[in-house]
């Protein structure tokens, strides 16, 4: 089996995800073309050496519908022999195409692929392609179906996180990411935004707000409370599936969640005869993939089974991991990680996360990865995990070794 290599990350800055935010004018297959040129640019790539590229978006209708990586490989000019595959997997899908693809090298299918994925929230907004588990009756009160705010404040509830213990992560997140722009820690990676006339129009982050404390946090109403409390009462259909859950806390809100974002992210990755090739050094291995399925309800707590069964492939522990990256969509969900690992929390999202810089649902996966992979090098460290908790209930992790 060959080993796969990552050669490179790149990604979009994080756009706000409204009609204001400085994407909003440019389409899915715009960015991911954008995004595309700039990582076979920076590596001077032969896009015909390439495989495939996959690409994932989780919102697959309108202007993100069809097979969007497709038309994003024939926009960024490449070579018309590169193929291109749109996945799925919800909020992991960057993180399933790197994964993917990294999988396919292994086997020897092919010498190079790019991996990653879009979203544009602001202009195909979430939730508007309809989801069987959240739409079809029968299904949802199979699966004792809730939204995602409420499975984050079930999470704190049963595992007793306050809303100072949620705020005051999303302060740190805030902190982490404000500190990690001011230090360039994203420059290696970040590919500033042109439109169609040349005009640059974004090369930062936009969804950061340093000034975040606990005193504005807590000036928030908890997001999820009416709809957990009121019709169609979310939180009867939850203490339903746990009956040792008395009473559903709500504490979680805008300010403690990932933040709504427009964004792209590509990976190169290939086997090692691809450097010799190509002359571009890799600068990671991918040591192991995981993805797992876990109970629909809570949802959001498939980063801890994703990260063991990742961990058991690598025949590693968790003390051999340098570096982690968990999405933050919301703050209870790393804070379990945290609490269920006994992690030492300044390994966790050293550079800030989602709540702070946002969420771009088909990109995220890919983006964390890059980030995980920078810090690698900034700190001068070895292994990063990367993980992701997945709507639905499912998750999925990656390990990576600096080369």
């Amino acid at each position: 089996m060959k080993d796969a290599m990552i050669f490179d990350a790149v990604r979009s800055p994080r756009g706000k995800g409204k009609k204001d935010g400085s994407l909003h004018e440019l389409t899915s297959v715009y960015l991911s073309a954008e995004i595309l040129k700039g990582i076979r640019d920076k590596n001077q790539l032969e896009t015909n050496l390439l495989e495939d590229v996959i690409w994932g978006n989780v919102t697959q209708v309108g202007e993100q519908g069809g097979c969007l990586a497709r038309s994003a490989v024939l926009k960024a000019g490449f070579d018309q022999t590169t193929p291109g595959l749109s996945i799925n997997r919800f909020c992991a899908s960057g993180l399933e195409a790197v994964n993917l693809a990294a999988n396919q090298v292994k086997a020897g299918a092919g010498l190079a692929y790019i991996a990653g994925g879009v979203e544009m929230m602001s202009r195909v907004p979430m939730g508007s392609d309809g989801a069987a588990i959240a739409v079809d009756p029968s299904l949802a009160m199979n699966t004792h179906f809730v939204p995602q705010g409420i499975s984050a404040d079930i999470i704190s509830s049963l595992y007793g996180f306050s809303r100072d213990d949620v705020d005051a992560y999303a302060v740190e997140s805030q902190r982490r990411a404000h500190l990690a722009w001011q230090e360039n820690r994203f420059s290696k990676s970040v590919i500033r935004v042109k439109d169609q006339n040349g005009i640059e129009i974004l090369s930062k982050d936009e969804n950061i707000r340093p000034e975040t404390s606990m005193q504005s946090l807590g000036s928030l109403k908890p997001s999820f409370k009416d709809m957990g409390e009121t019709m169609p009462g979310f939180d009867g259909v939850a203490i339903q599936k746990y009956p040792n859950l008395e009473k559903i806390e709500h504490i979680h809100h805008a300010g403690n969640s990932s933040g709504i974002v427009d964004g792209a992210a590509a990976v190169l990755i290939a086997d090692q005869d691809f450097g010799k090739i190509s002359s571009i050094k890799p600068r990671a291995k991918i040591v192991s993939t995981a993805k797992v399925g876990t109970d629909p309800t809570i949802m959001l707590t498939g980063p801890i089974p994703a990260a063991r069964k990742a961990l058991e492939t690598a025949k590693m522990q968790i003390s051999d991991i340098d570096v982690f990256e968990v999405n933050e969509a919301f703050a209870s969900v790393v804070l379990r990680f945290i609490q269920a690992y006994n992690l030492d929390p300044n390994k966790v999202n050293v550079n800030g996360g989602a709540i702070a810089m946002g969420h771009p649902l088909g990109a995220t996966g890919a983006m964390i990865l890059g980030t995980a992979l920078d810090e690698l090098e900034r700190s001068d460290k070895n292994i990063a995990l990367i993980t992701l908790c997945v709507a639905s209930g499912m998750g999925i992790a990656t390990i990576i070794e600096r080369i």
